[in-house]
């Protein structure tokens, strides 16, 4: 069995797994003046939820350098949406975002010129724009650190279990950004759904009405909802600061010609009426040069030159 053991494959198969597992790596040996010393994976604390935002891997390190050592950890997803949703979830924690990579440091922090060279050489690294409807959720009497991003059922059975995922419609390319807002009876849920366009969004409407005590309203394509809010009051302040806003960019000039525009022109047309004079002129004088050269060659008889009278007024 050992004699017929192919050593060269071995070997091969051996570096690849090593190769693999150091391209799979997230934290290099350096950052900055700090060194690795110790590094391994991070298994994901919620695996269905974790799917759901497009976990891919994780990974935490500790580094040593001049002035101490620090633990970090990291963690990448599919898209940079994913990786916002996931920061949202370590409420209380601090953390970084960048991308589609969420990075968090403990017992020191590198610099962040140091940060921005490590960025550099992120496998993977995928950057996009980031959801606006986050923006869309009202900052007055929200309560610091409960912003939740909902993605699917997982997230929305996490974060948001008071509406069904048949009324949040997720086939439809659903997300919704939950947060929770203090009142003077007690703190009250919002979410945010977002939809394709604001048909469909009316449409999920008139079923998130249908919740028992819940209070929704539609702004464009977007549903609000406050399931049984403690102060009916207070949701009608939070719902009515919801607003849709289209932001349309036009790059075309709507103004009309400037005086400068106008000179430019009547310049323009000068210049070419000049040309065509010139043209003119200049074809006359060749014409009529050409017509002297043929007579004094004798190219043509005096006959030529006479001229046809067709003798109108004697008719």
């Amino acid at each position: 069995m050992l004699r017929s053991l192919n050593l060269p494959l071995f070997f091969a198969c051996i570096g690849f797994v090593f190769s693999g597992s150091a391209q799979a790596a997230i934290f290099s040996d350096q950052i900055g003046p700090y060194h690795e010393t110790l590094a391994k994976p991070i298994p994901a604390g919620d695996p269905a939820l974790y799917q759901e935002y497009g976990f891919q891997e994780a990974e935490q390190a500790d580094f040593i350098g001049p002035s101490g050592r620090f633990h970090a950890s990291a963690w990448r997803f599919a898209d940079s949406t994913g990786a916002m949703a996931f920061q949202q979830s370590l409420a209380g924690k601090t953390t970084i975002a960048h991308g589609n990579y969420v990075f968090q440091f403990t017992g020191g922090q590198p610099a962040q010129d140091d940060l921005e060279a490590f960025y550099l050489d992120l496998p993977k690294f995928e950057t996009s724009p980031l959801p606006v409807l986050p923006t869309y959720l009202p900052r007055q009497n929200l309560i610091a650190g409960s912003e939740r991003y909902i993605l699917g059922p997982v997230s929305l059975e996490r974060f948001f279990p008071q509406v069904s995922p048949s009324v949040a419609a997720f086939h439809l390319g659903t997300e919704a950004q939950a947060g929770q807002f203090s009142t003077q009876k007690g703190p009250m849920v919002l979410a945010i759904f977002n939809y394709p366009t604001p048909a469909i969004a009316m449409e999920r409407y008139n079923e998130f009405q249908k919740l028992p005590g819940a209070v929704a309203k539609r702004a464009g394509p977007m549903v609000a909802v406050i399931p049984q809010p403690p102060d009916a009051d207070a949701a009608e302040r939070v719902l009515a600061q919801v607003q849709y806003n289209v932001n349309l960019t036009w790059n075309e000039s709507l103004g009309g010609p400037t005086v400068k525009d106008s000179a430019k022109m009547i310049l323009t047309i000068v210049a070419l009426a000049g040309i065509i004079l010139l043209l003119c002129l200049t074809a006359g004088i060749g014409f009529g040069a050409l017509r002297i050269v043929r007579r004094k060659l004798g190219w043509q008889g005096p006959e030529a030159d006479k001229m046809i009278v067709l003798h109108l007024g004697d008719k």
